[in-house]
């Protein structure tokens, strides 16, 4: 199976990244850590490929998207979990240069990541489209406001696709869960170390993924189980 997933440099990325490979599928993978991602290259190389894409850049996730699709099929997997957090405080005083660029990443860069690959999947009708929410994309909680609106736009934007895709295909916003990543030690670093490490998480979480198909199509999902 070719996957093609972001922000592969650390966390959950950098685990499903390792455990695909591992399981004998090709990984095409993106992020913006140069020295994280030249690490990638020189442990995995071809027909796995990896890439520095700040995927809220539309013009560079163009590039990218061309170039991975230019002598290649589409993706049979397209897994969106490049993410930021916020810093915690109430959502007055988070400012403007903070908040867009969450939007920026979180939102925009799903979407330009669906722009540029998706077309090529719905012309073979064939493939999943995994787009990571988060508990806080069907929940919320105080001081994390701009990451709650970023998953819970990505729910909507997710469920809305479902229904534009041709049948045989699906689109899935699925929460993978609370994990002990950098981005959860930036806003629980107390009670982060209590929860499983990403690639524990990736052990449950990649044959669950992989076992994802037109039956999921629009259905909230979560890493182990079902939530509509």
């Amino acid at each position: 199976m070719k996957i093609v997933i972001t922000g592969v440099t650390r966390g959950l990325g950098r685990a499903l990244t390792e455990e695909f490979i591992r399981g004998g599928h090709t990984v095409i993978g993106c992020g913006r850590s140069g020295d994280a991602i030249f690490d990638l290259r020189m442990t995995y190389q071809a027909p796995h490929d990896f890439s520095v894409v700040d995927v809220a850049l539309d013009n560079k996730v163009a590039i990218w998207a061309a170039k991975v699709l230019e002598n290649d099929s589409a993706p049979d997997l397209l897994i969106n979990n490049a993410a930021v957090m916020n810093r915690l405080a109430p959502v007055w005083e988070q400012d403007d240069r903070e908040f867009t660029r969450l939007v920026d990443a979180n939102i925009r860069g799903t979407q330009n990541v669906i722009r540029h690959f998706v077309p090529a999947m719905v012309a073979r009708k064939k493939g999943v489209i995994v787009n990571l929410s988060s508990g806080w994309g069907r929940s919320v909680s105080p001081e994390v406001g701009p990451y709650c609106m970023s998953k819970w736009a990505i729910e909507g934007l997710t469920k809305a696709m479902a229904e534009e895709l041709p049948a045989g295909m699906a689109a899935v916003p699925l929460n993978p869960g609370v994990i002990d990543t950098a981005l959860l030690r930036e806003c629980w670093s107390e009670g982060a170390s209590s929860y499983p490490k990403p690639e524990a998480w990736a052990k449950v979480a990649a044959p669950f993924i992989l076992k994802l198909g037109p039956k999921d199509n629009g259905r909230s999902l979560s890493v182990g189980g079902y939530e509509d």
